[in-house]
């Protein structure tokens, strides 16, 4: 299976840096591995006027529970299955930690995805504070058993917390067994099924680290932040995925 590459903008770029980066992304050669997008909400639709008709996909960082209705300042599923997305961001940690959401609300987004046909990318992940404690297992364990859903057909992205944005990566022994307790977990929890799905990597995902860490076993892909606002190191990134 090939690996997915995902990029996740976060708040950041205005209309003419996100049309140029896309555009520049769509000029690109073809890669061995899958490409995703995600950009905020207001570029969308000007990522995927530049991304149509490319192998590039694009997707969203997070979407509301609920189809329609007065929610105001969200987003839905269907919405963003409207604008072509084909992905979307749902428990990152930032959006945990910032905006409170519990391990409940993360299934019942993963649920609503599903159903406007969206693949549901759900972070999981440990602070500073439950890895020095040797929490990280239990805690990776805990948001799996409860923000997966029944039959969950989605990506595992597993980001250690203390390294987004930080420059720090776990070693590669730590990313083995992490995303090993993952595989073990989803089989556990899906049947077979879940010894197919891709679990990502994601935490200072950089070129320069990208090779030892995509080639590490049970690593289907990376979820790389910071380095996705550049064609040339998200690109870079992708140049080094492997089939696994």
């Amino acid at each position: 299976m090939r690996q997915l590459i995902a990029g996740n903008w976060k708040m950041n770029g205005m209309s003419v840096q996100a049309e140029a980066l896309a555009g520049a992304l769509a000029a690109s050669a073809p890669l061995p591995c899958d490409l995703l997008v995600c950009p905020p909400f207001t570029q969308i639709a000007r990522v995927a006027d530049r991304l149509r008709g490319t192998a590039i996909a694009w997707g969203a960082q997070d979407c509301h529970a609920a189809p329609s209705g007065a929610h105001t300042g969200d987003i839905s599923a269907p919405m963003l299955a409207d604008l072509g997305c084909s992905a979307v961001i749902l428990g990152h940690s930032e959006r945990r930690q910032n905006h409170h959401e519990t391990d409940a609300q993360v299934r019942e987004k993963a649920i609503a995805a599903a159903a406007a046909g969206l693949l549901a990318i759900i972070c999981v992940g440990e602070t500073e504070q439950q890895r020095d404690a040797g929490q990280e297992i239990a805690v990776v364990g805990h948001q799996i058993a409860a923000s997966l859903p029944d039959g969950f057909a989605g990506v595992i992205a597993y980001e250690p917390i203390w390294a987004i944005g930080t420059g720090r990566t776990p070693t590669i022994g730590e990313v083995e067994a992490v995303h090993a307790h993952i595989r073990a977990a989803l089989i556990a929890r899906l049947g077979a099924p879940g010894a197919s799905l891709r679990i990502l990597y994601g935490g200072s995902v950089k070129p320069d680290n990208a090779a030892a860490l995509l080639a590490v076993a049970e690593v289907g892909g990376a979820l790389v932040g910071g380095a996705s606002l550049s064609a040339e190191s998200f690109l870079g990134i992708g140049k080094k995925a492997v089939l696994f």
